[in-house]
């Protein structure tokens, strides 16, 4: 077994569709980046990343990079999954947490897992998600940015 750790952030801006988990949560504001910017399935795809000891998204995946502008993040965690099967590992579970002070983000999340677990190729039920204000403190808090924190736990396929 190995465990990976995954954090990222990004700035909410104008003129941009807010993506959670692959999921289009309502909001006024989205968050900015190359990509569809998901900051949830960017932390668990450099989670996943870590654990099996092959770098980060920004390696696998460069911002400088045409390819990848606009891309949908689900696409990209179906990339790493392919590449974690390439190494001989399956994951055993992820546990997410998104960090937020607006929009309230408990009506998707059943949502967001779903999506997960589909470009994984796991069972939803090792899929969580969390979600949590810091209480105005900080970028997050005084809404920003989001950030997001995973943790997975990936197991070797048997040979």
């Amino acid at each position: 077994m190995r465990i990976g750790h995954g954090y990222d952030v990004h700035r909410l801006v104008n003129g941009r569709k807010l993506i959670l988990g692959g999921v289009e949560v309502p909001y006024q504001l989205g968050l900015l980046g190359h990509s569809d910017a998901d900051v949830l399935t960017h932390a668990i795809m450099d989670a996943l990343l870590g654990g099996a000891g092959l770098g980060d998204i920004g390696a696998c995946f460069p911002d400088s990079d045409p390819a990848y502008k606009g891309i949908s993040s689900l696409l990209l965690l179906e990339r790493v999954t392919e590449m974690l099967r390439n190494e001989g590992f399956t994951v055993g579970n992820v546990d997410a947490t998104v960090l937020a002070q607006q929009p309230k983000l408990a009506p998707y999340i059943s949502e967001m897992k779903k999506a997960l677990a589909r470009a994984m190729g796991v069972n939803v039920q090792r899929v969580n998600v969390k979600a949590t204000t810091e209480e105005g403190m900080g970028f997050t808090g005084g809404g920003e940015g989001m950030a997001a924190h995973a943790v997975v736990l990936l197991t070797e396929l048997e040979k």
